[in-house]
């Protein structure tokens, strides 16, 4: 008898350049997931995955572009999520699977499609816990200074893989309450920041020869510099549809945990963007922080026991966040694996917790190694890892967004059943790609981190070439998302005939 994970037998068919395997009933059964989430555990979900970007992260944007640079790029990026987002909940109910992402670019685009979107989702998910650890391991630092950054990171990461590992049930729940706590520290620190906001201090960055205050870098290239930055405030909420076969009601919890996430984040940034550079030192110290909230908070209460308390429960956002998108990319390499795209053995879930563990240990493993190489491979400045992460996991983010949306173009013109439906349907859409097609531009303004994009790029075309040589030819018919495909293929041929 074939061990689980081989084929049982050859498929008879063969699609889109791909050739699929059956596997036995058991191969699904260990792979099986829990139903437990609801609106407000995805809302939980949604605003834990992001609200690190009100944390650590944003900031560098002001050094990038200045206040008013940084300002503009996050109205364009919060009008791109905005449409994306409705145009995804549309998506997620009517292909409800763990892929995700992967699923709707799958159905639209066949194989060659998914996988392209799918391995930008994991580069972006796998990279954005790295930035988030080394903010972690800033603040922590900064509260004790003998523990290297490099020990918290490793603390970070095998303390909330193993949290993730022990069920969904404990990973929704952690999710919501630190995202309560983490959105409660900040708006204790716009309330106390508010009497203490001076706009000039937003305006304090030494512009560049020939620029102004207002605009450091230019206009337009002040602009293009900050949107990855300005990214930062949204990035991973699009994570929710991963959730889609843990939902206890799809058609109903999604579109709403989507929206009143997307909704908490556009004025969590609004306020995190005014007021932290509006206080103490101003922008030209917020803009290189590695812990730009604890700058705040020492701002108003001075360096104390009050300041570092704050500083310690602020770190919750950056945990909040950490956890949540060690669940996003657990479950994305989960779907792919589970699929055949990437091996098999990378689906295993535990018996009794139902949790994709070995996905979740080895984007851990790969997330630290990324942060470790760059710190010390390159020999750049503690205060630069950070941000060339972020523009690698930015870049990632914008070829998963290009093409989802291109995907819901595509999927509005076919008969699949929308329990909901976009208000602005493909106008939406069309928003969200002209947005995205600028960000991807950006990502390349900066000098600085265009190597880490790059090598971000030559990594993309190994895992392509991955696919195009080996997993292509053993792809599970049974997989939800690809039984699904396979299905309404084959109904679509009957109808033409």
């Amino acid at each position: 008898m074939a061990s689980d994970e081989q084929p049982e037998k050859s498929s008879p068919h063969h699609a889109a350049g791909v050739d699929y395997e059956h596997v036995q009933a058991r191969y699904l059964e260990e792979r099986k997931l829990k139903r437990h989430a609801g609106p407000l555990l995805l809302w939980g979900l949604g605003v834990g995955a992001v609200i690190s970007g009100d944390y650590f992260g944003w900031n560098f944007g002001l050094s990038a572009g200045g206040f008013w640079g940084l300002a503009i790029a996050t109205f364009l990026v919060a009008a791109k999520y905005v449409t994306m987002m409705f145009s995804i909940s549309e998506l997620s109910v009517a292909f409800p699977h763990a892929g995700g992402p992967y699923s709707f670019s799958r159905q639209a685009m066949g194989p060659w499609g998914g996988y392209i979107c799918g391995l930008a989702v994991v580069f972006e998910y796998v990279l954005t816990p790295a930035v988030i650890v080394v903010g972690i391991g800033g603040y922590l630092n900064a509260v004790v200074p003998a523990i290297p950054v490099e020990i918290w990171w490793l603390i970070a990461y095998a303390l909330f893989v193993g949290v993730n590992c022990w069920g969904i049930e404990l990973t929704l729940r952690i999710s919501l309450v630190v995202t309560f706590l983490a959105a409660a520290i900040l708006i204790v620190f716009y309330i106390a920041a508010i009497p203490h906001f001076k706009a000039g201090l937003l305006f304090n960055i030494l512009p560049d020869p020939g620029r102004s205050l207002h605009f450091p870098r230019g206009i337009v290239a002040g602009v293009l510099k900050a949107i990855p930055f300005a990214i930062w405030f949204y990035l991973a909420i699009e994570e929710l549809p991963l959730a889609a076969e843990e939902t206890k009601d799809v058609a109903r919890d999604m579109p709403r945990g989507i929206n009143s996430a997307m909704a908490t984040l556009v004025v969590l940034s609004a306020f995190t963007l005014v007021l932290n550079p509006g206080i103490g030192l101003g922008a030209a110290r917020i803009g290189v922080s590695n812990a730009p909230l604890n700058d705040g908070f020492v701002a108003l209460f001075g360096v104390g026991k009050m300041a570092t308390i704050l500083t310690l429960i602020g770190l919750t956002g950056l945990v909040a966040s950490f956890h949540s998108i060690i669940y996003a990319y657990g479950r994305q390499i989960y779907a792919l694996s589970r699929a055949g795209y990437f091996p098999r053995f990378w689906s295993r879930t535990l018996p009794r917790r139902k949790t994709p563990h070995v996905a979740m240990i080895g984007g851990a493993v790969v997330g630290y190694g990324v942060a470790f190489v760059i710190k010390y491979a390159q020999k750049i400045g503690a205060d630069q890892v950070g941000a060339a992460l972020l523009n690698m996991a930015v870049f990632g983010a914008v070829v998963s967004h290009l093409m989802m949306m291109s995907s819901y173009v595509i999927l509005k013109k076919k008969p699949f059943p929308r329990p909901y439906r976009s208000p602005g349907g493909t106008l939406f859409a069309w928003i969200s790609i002209v947005l995205t097609v600028v960000c991807l531009f950006a990502c390349f303004a900066n000098p600085d981190y265009r190597p880490g994009v790059w090598a971000t790029c030559a990594f993309y075309l190994l895992g392509l070439a991955y696919f195009g040589f080996y997993s292509r030819k053993h792809l599970v018919a049974e997989a939800p998302e690809e039984e699904f495909a396979i299905i309404k293929a084959a109904e679509q041929e009957l109808a033409k005939k």
